[in-house]
């Protein structure tokens, strides 16, 4: 495992701005990122480039400045806001002279801290093992090939060899564990579906305030702080809604720009939470400037892990912090919610979020008369099994009078 970051750690940050595209990256979130591991940031060092340079992501003359300030301060730790190849971090970590950590191992450190249940924990395990795989590099004097002995001649294997294969097996156990617990869940969710328990997942760019919604909402006491991946585990709570009735809310993680594949991967069991929901709430930070740039990246990430097609509605949260704007539901031209303007923080909107929510639901939970057959005794034994059946009738040519409350998909299933 990649040694952690420890609180306080004397850091240097470094920032390349290339052309806006695929490697752009944000100044300000990374400053709260590396806040968030914990780290002190003494200096930062930015740079324009067309593109990455092979040996050091930077020139050799930005790399020899960075060189100077790490001697000249002190400095333990540098982090690149970018991806580095393994041969581009352990060339910096030779000529720098101290630990190099790019971005992906940065987020990877910070939800090793924030991880508390035995799921979260084994993902994030699992996220750093695959990101460490690609690091085993020839850096390190022990790898070299092990010496013979009486009785032990023979081909023998490499460090190099022998971390890998540890790595290897490492992954397969904790992939074996998280199988085991994604089956669990399964039949939590298989278990909510028979009862025609909807469930509203809360997701969103990271620190927009969905923990507070949740606990607003839910009067659940979730883990609350001004940063970046305060929440990792999923929290389920069930909530009775005005015409609906019981739901179940989610609150997932946070998304962020360029989020690591390794933890896209790491978490799929806990993000499904959130592509088998019945209604997706986005939750916006209102006062953020970068909010519509932020709303993109969340659509991105939902796309990557197929929820594209749930039904969404998006909620500007911390209208507290920006003037002019009230609490209500604001509709396009057709009568459609468009966006909720809500505070989690001050309780204001949360009446009109509420009502928001079991309308939005209402088209998708539901009611119908049915008339079964004698003959279609299976369907009407289906429709119990499910907990759809609400009202039951039997005329006197034996045909089954239903009234039945079913998601729509289900019914369009069943009767497709």
């Amino acid at each position: 495992m990649n040694d952690r970051p420890s609180g306080g750690e004397r850091v240097l940050l470094v920032h390349v701005h290339f052309p806006i595209g695929k490697m752009e990256e944000d100044l300000d979130e990374f400053r709260e990122l590396a806040a968030s591991a914990g780290a002190a940031t003494i200096e930062v060092v930015t740079c324009t480039r067309r593109v990455p340079e092979s040996k050091y992501f930077v020139g050799s003359g930005k790399a020899e400045e960075i060189r100077d300030k790490v001697a000249a301060n002190k400095i333990e730790l540098v982090i690149f806001n970018h991806n580095l190849s393994p041969a581009q971090e352990r060339n910096l970590e030779q000529l720098l002279k101290c630990r190099v950590l790019d971005r992906t191992g940065l987020i990877l450190d910070i939800f090793a801290q924030r991880a508390r249940s035995f799921e979260g924990k084994l993902q994030v395990e699992l996220a750093q093992l695959r990101h460490l795989s690609t690091r085993l590099v020839r850096g390190w004097t022990h790898l070299e090939r092990q010496r013979g002995g009486i009785g032990l001649r023979g081909p023998g294997e490499t460090q190099l060899e022998t971390d890998r294969r540890l790595i290897r097996n490492k992954i397969k156990v904790i992939t074996a564990r998280l199988a085991k617990l994604r089956k669990q869940r399964e039949l939590g969710r298989r278990a909510r579906r028979k009862a025609i328990v909807p469930t509203v997942a809360l997701v969103g760019y990271t620190n927009a305030g969905k923990s507070t919604l949740f606990n607003r909402l839910t009067g659940a006491t979730v883990y609350v702080a001004d940063q970046l991946f305060a929440t990792l585990d999923p929290t389920l709570r069930r909530v009775d809604f005005p015409e609906i009735g019981p739901v179940i809310l989610a609150d997932t993680v946070g998304f962020i720009r360029h989020l690591p594949h390794d933890l896209v991967e790491a978490f799929q069991a806990t993000l499904e939470e959130v592509s088998e929901a019945d209604l997706l709430l986005h939750v916006v930070d209102a006062s953020d400037e970068q909010k519509n740039t932020h709303i993109e990246q969340v659509e991105q990430v939902l796309d990557s892990i197929h929820a594209e097609e749930v039904p969404r509605v998006l909620v500007y949260n911390k209208i507290d912090l920006c003037p002019g704007l009230s609490p209500g539901i604001e509709r396009d031209e057709w009568g459609q919610i468009r966006r909720i303007l809500i505070s989690a923080y001050m309780g204001t909107g949360m009446t009109e979020l509420s009502l928001a929510i079991s309308e939005r639901l209402a088209k998708e939970i539901v009611e119908r008369e049915l008339i079964l057959s004698p003959h279609q005794a299976g369907l009407r034994a289906t429709l119990y099994r499910r907990s759809a059946v609400m009202e039951e009738r039997i005329d006197e040519e034996g045909n089954y009078h239903l009234r039945i409350r079913l998601p729509r998909v289900e019914l369009e299933k069943l009767f497709h």
